[in-house]
């Protein structure tokens, strides 16, 4: 498949995802908190997993084990570092009681700014290969559910009415499409395999710093083992494509 098809599609199927926190408001609270969790623990599995054995590997190809490599991973891990501290966006996987209606339009803002990222990151994946561009879009869309579904919820908490905040929310998601088109133009003018590596330190910083925290504390034995099956199970799914593309 041509690669701009290829991002074309992977960046509309992730701006859908958006529409799914519409569940909020036909689930209980208690339902809410209980399934989240878990999905939290899959997509911090896979998003880790994508960078370990998917675009590190990738990256190491193209830049041959040099440090430049790892100054890339270093870089994509500090960009969202300052992404959190200085436009204090998070991940919204917690109650939706926890936040305030001011807070609804920084979300916005910050979740556009990520999207964005992600989106570059699907477009230097696919320009570099199919299955690294399907495995990467993989792991970005397990890991956009549970944080879709926290940011509709805060827009409802915050007194937006249903439709405009499902609209709001999806066109903030556009900024995948943006990003991924921006980085297949370029990539005809200039070499953009950086984006493999900084995308690496994304993924990681994500996972270990943003969502593990959210699933290893305040929890019974039985809520743990389910989360750490979630996140086992998460990172397998992405080993099991490196392995059937590597035969």
């Amino acid at each position: 498949m041509n690669p701009l098809v290829s991002i074309i599609i992977a960046s509309v199927v992730l701006a859908l995802i958006s529409l799914c926190g519409v569940i909020v408001l036909y689930v209980s609270k208690k339902s809410f908190h209980l399934v989240v969790p878990y999905l939290v623990a899959l997509s911090a599995g896979s998003l880790i997993a994508g960078a370990i054995f998917h675009l590190i590997p990738e990256a190491v190809e193209i830049f041959e084990n040099s440090l430049s490599l790892y100054l890339y991973i270093a870089l994509g891990l500090i960009s969202f570092y300052i992404l959190e501290q200085y436009i204090h966006w998070h991940h919204c996987h917690r109650g939706v009681e926890e936040h305030k209606a001011p807070f609804t339009y920084l979300i916005l803002v910050a979740d556009t700014i990520h999207n964005l990222i992600d989106g570059a990151a699907v477009g230097a994946a696919f320009v570099e290969s199919q299955v690294l561009g399907f495995s990467t879009t993989f792991a970005i869309a397990l890991h956009e559910i549970p944080q879709e579904l926290g940011d509709f919820g805060i827009l409802i908490h915050g007194g937006w009415e249903k439709n405009k905040a499902l609209l709001v929310n999806f066109l903030s998601s556009l900024s995948f499409l943006v990003g991924a088109m921006a980085v297949y133009i370029f990539s005809k003018s200039f070499n953009i395999s950086f984006m493999l590596p900084f995308a690496a330190g994304n993924f990681l910083y994500i996972g270990a710093v943003d969502l593990i925290p959210e699933i290893k504390n305040n929890c019974t034995t039985r809520e743990r083992f389910g989360y750490f099956f979630a996140f086992i199970l998460g990172m397998a799914i992405i080993l099991a494509m490196r392995l059937m593309h590597s035969e």
